[in-house]
C-alpha cells in the first residue's frame, strides 16, 4: 500500500465531555489542531451549524482567522459553508481577507444545507435553495479570481462592475460543492465544482456519486486530477470489536443530537420541493440513534482495528477519493479517546498510503 501518496486531513468540532461551556468546547478545537499539526496531517476541516447543540460553529471563517497564525502552514477546510444564507459578495470579501492571513491552503466546501430551522430564522425558503446556491457560487467564481466583475442572478445582483478587496489569494483557495446523491454530483461538476463526499452513505452509492460527477466533468471540460476530499467517521482501537462498541456509545449520541437539530421526526422535506429525497434519509437518523443500529454505518466508516482501517482507506481510494478527512470529533467524545485516534491512525494507519507520516510513525 505504501507510495499511494493520499492526503490525510481531520475534522474538528466544539466536541468534548459533557458539562464544558461554550469557551471550553472551543479550547478543545484548539488543541485538537494543535496535536493534528504535529502529527503531520495536512488540513482540519469544521462544519457550519446554529442555533443549537449540534456543532455551534456559526463561521467556520471566523475560527479559521482564529487558528491560522497559531499554525502556520496548516490547511483549513470547511464541510460546508452553506451558500444560501450568505450575501456572496460579503462571503467573497471575507474569503479573500483570509486567503491573505493563513499561510496554509483553504479547502471550502459549499453547500444547500438540510435544517428547517436554520433556514425559517434567517428567513430563507428552503425551496429557493438551489437557485440562491448557484448565485453564491456565480459570485464566488467571478470574485476571488481578483477581477473587476459584475453579476446578475435570479436572487442576487452587483448593481455595478466592483472589485473584491483585499486581492484574493487565488492560489490558497479551492472550492468544493457537497454531493448528496448522483443528481448533485452532476449539478455540481456542470458548474465546474470539486466533489465533496461523506461517508453517510454506503461506498456503493458513494461510487455512483463520484462515477456521475467524473462523467459529467469530463462532458464539461473539468480537470479529472482535483483533490477529491471524503470525511469519514473514524474510531480506531486495537480490535474490530472495541471499536464498534465505542461507536456504539459514541455515533448513537450523535445521530441523537443530529435528529434533533434537523427535527427529523416531523418530516418537513416531503412537502419542500427540492428537499423531498431527504425524508427517507432523516427517517434513518432516528433509527441509528440507537446504538443497536450502528454496525451497518460503521461498516462504511473507519471504525475499526489499524487493520481494518487500512481495508476501508483502500476502498475509499478505489472509489476515486484521494483526501482523506479523520473524524472523530462528534458530543460527548473525551479529548482522550479524541487524540487517542488522532494518534493511531498517525502512527498505524496514514504511514501505509503517504511518507508524510513518517515522523509520526
Amino acid at each position: 500500500m505504501t507510495g499511494k501518496n493520499l492526503n490525510f486531513a481531520f475534522a474538528v468540532a466544539p466536541v468534548g465531555t459533557i458539562g464544558l461551556s461554550d469557551a471550553q468546547l472551543y479550547e478543545e478545537v484548539i488543541t485538537d489542531c494543535r496535536l493534528g499539526y504535529s502529527l503531520g496531517y495536512d488540513s482540519a476541516w469544521m462544519l457550519e451549524h446554529h442555533f443549537s447543540d449540534y456543532f455551534p460553529t456559526p463561521s467556520p471563517l471566523m475560527f479559521m482567522a482564529n487558528l491560522a497564525p497559531q499554525f502556520p502552514g496548516l490547511g483549513f477546510g470547511a464541510a460546508v459553508l452553506v451558500a444560501p444564507w450568505y450575501n456572496p459578495v460579503r462571503l467573497a470579501g471575507e474569503i479573500a481577507m483570509l486567503s491573505n492571513l493563513c499561510s496554509g491552503n483553504l479547502y471550502l466546501g459549499l453547500g444547500r444545507g438540510t435544517a428547517k430551522l436554520e433556514y425559517d430564522v434567517f428567513d430563507i425558503n428552503m425551496e429557493e435553495a438551489r437557485d440562491r446556491f448557484k448565485d453564491c457560487y456565480e459570485v464566488l467564481k467571478r470574485a476571488l479570481n481578483g477581477d473587476e466583475f459584475c453579476y446578475s442572478g435570479k436572487y442576487y445582483n452587483t448593481n455595478r462592475s466592483i472589485k473584491i478587496r483585499p486581492t484574493p489569494n487565488t492560489e490558497r483557495i479551492h472550492l468544493y460543492g457537497a454531493l448528496g446523491s448522483p443528481q448533485s454530483a452532476t449539478i455540481m461538476a456542470e458548474m465546474g465544482l470539486a466533489p465533496l463526499n461523506t461517508c453517510q452513505f454506503p461506498f456503493h452509492v458513494l461510487e455512483k456519486a463520484m462515477n456521475a460527477w467524473s462523467q459529467q466533468a469530463t462532458l464539461s471540460g473539468y480537470p479529472s486530477d482535483t483533490r477529491r476530499p471524503v470525511m469519514a467517521h473514524t474510531i480506531l482501537a486495537d480490535s474490530d470489536d472495541e471499536a464498534i462498541d465505542l461507536a456504539r456509545t459514541h455515533l448513537s449520541k450523535f445521530f441523537k443530537l443530529q435528529s434533533e437539530h434537523y427535527e427529523a421526526e416531523s418530516d418537513f422535506w416531503i412537502d419542500i420541493k427540492g428537499y423531498e429525497q431527504f425524508s427517507r434519509f432523516f427517517k434513518n437518523l432516528t433509527l441509528l440513534s440507537n446504538p443497536d443500529n450502528i454496525d451497518n454505518f460503521s461498516s462504511h466508516n473507519l471504525v475499526g482495528s489499524p487493520k481494518k482501517i487500512c481495508t476501508q482507506v483502500e476502498k475509499l481510494m478505489a472509489i476515486g477519493f484521494n483526501h482523506i478527512i479523520v473524524h472523530p470529533a462528534t458530543v460527548g467524545v473525551p479529548r482522550e479517546l479524541r487524540h487517542g485516534v488522532l494518534k493511531q491512525f498517525a502512527e498505524k494507519v496514514a504511514p501505509e498510503f503517504t511518507s508524510n507520516f513518517s515522523k509520526a510513525a
